[in-house]
């Protein structure tokens, strides 16, 4: 399909710069497939679900993957996209013109890495120095890393430290948070579990890919980065037996989303899976492994869109935005969500 029919025109001032406070206060456009549009809050959710229904978090912790060096005196930006191994991430990087494999960078806070191997996507290889965890040598020379629609336009700061995270995170590796679960809090999970309404969680590292435009003028020639992502067999066993017993499975962003498909066949019996997944999903592609998606408003033309607009179809999509925009909704990382059943 042709990218610019997922384009739409969003006013600079919908942004969101900072997230809703408290967290569960942020609006929720809920969305069916047919019908008005509903108008809503995020703490309302227990009672737009139904007893039976399970979330499904992504508990995946962003780590602080935004690095500033230097190579000589070359200004050099790295932001860590996926481990390799203890001690090789690879990395997009700024002003790779001006870096060679075989280079070392100093980030500051005796941190160096080598620059070992161009990728052909642009990408390097960086292996750290030293014998201390790479997480360790990050929290010393990193920082959190801002999507650059809200990094453009105000600096990192402490705030974001806590911000950018979930409270289900648990397990490092992101850097880009699951930003649909940045909404839930205390409060909202014991109002939900009152309700009756289940959860359980996976991980998918999400990669810095999630943030590259779209470049290719069809989606056919688009190439999705691939991130690591598990479910184990008792969290596949307990989302099969939700389902065979009537209830509803609601990814709760789309990393989950992607992860519950990658692991589900054909009958959309979710497996257990450990390993890379590059899905890549649009308008055509039948879901297997969910009922119903919560979700933020995302950028025009991204993949995110487009996989949105797979789910509920690209018209109904287009006029959910629209209303979002006319009706004040924040978009993107620190902005509203939707609650989209198909």
């Amino acid at each position: 399909m042709r990218v610019d029919l997922f384009d739409f025109d969003l006013p600079a001032d919908r942004i969101a710069l900072r997230p809703a406070s408290p967290r569960d206060s942020a609006r929720m456009l809920v969305t069916r497939r047919e019908g008005a549009f509903e108008d809503s809050v995020v703490r309302d959710l227990p009672g737009v679900l139904r007893r039976g229904d399970v979330l499904v978090f992504n508990d995946t912790r962003v780590i602080p993957a935004q690095l500033e060096g230097r190579r000589g005196e070359a200004k050099i930006g790295a932001t860590l996209h996926k481990r390799v191994d203890l001690r090789r991430w690879q990395a997009f990087i700024r002003n790779a013109k001006r870096l060679r494999p075989r280079d070392e960078i100093a980030f500051g806070g005796e941190v160096t890495a080598t620059a070992e191997q161009r990728l052909p996507d642009g990408s390097f290889i960086l292996a750290f120095a030293g014998e201390e965890p790479v997480e360790v040598l990050l929290e010393r020379a990193g920082r959190m890393p801002l999507p650059p629609y809200i990094a453009g336009k105000r600096a990192t700061d402490e705030r974001d430290k806590s911000d950018y995270q979930t409270m289900f995170a648990a397990k490092d590796g992101a850097v880009a948070a699951p930003t649909a679960a940045l909404h839930f809090t205390p409060e909202l999970i014991a109002a939900l579990d009152r309700a009756g309404v289940g959860r359980e969680t996976l991980t998918l590292h999400v990669g810095a890919g999630t943030f590259l435009p779209v470049k290719a003028e069809d989606t056919d020639d688009h190439i999705m980065h691939s991130e690591w992502g598990t479910i184990d067999g008792a969290t596949a066993d307990r989302l099969n037996a939700v389902r065979a017993q009537g209830g509803r499975i609601i990814a709760v962003g789309t990393t989950s989303l992607r992860l519950l498909e990658s692991a589900a066949d054909a009958y959309g019996v979710v497996h257990p899976f450990e390993g890379d997944t590059a899905i890549f999903i649009t308008p055509g592609y039948s879901f297997r492994a969910i009922d119903g998606l919560m979700t933020n408003f995302h950028l025009p033309k991204s993949t995110l869109f487009m996989l949105v607009s797979a789910l509920m179809g690209r018209e109904r999509m287009q006029a959910a935005y629209a209303h979002a925009i006319a009706s004040g909704y924040r978009f993107y990382s620190y902005g509203d969500s939707s609650l989209l059943f198909p």
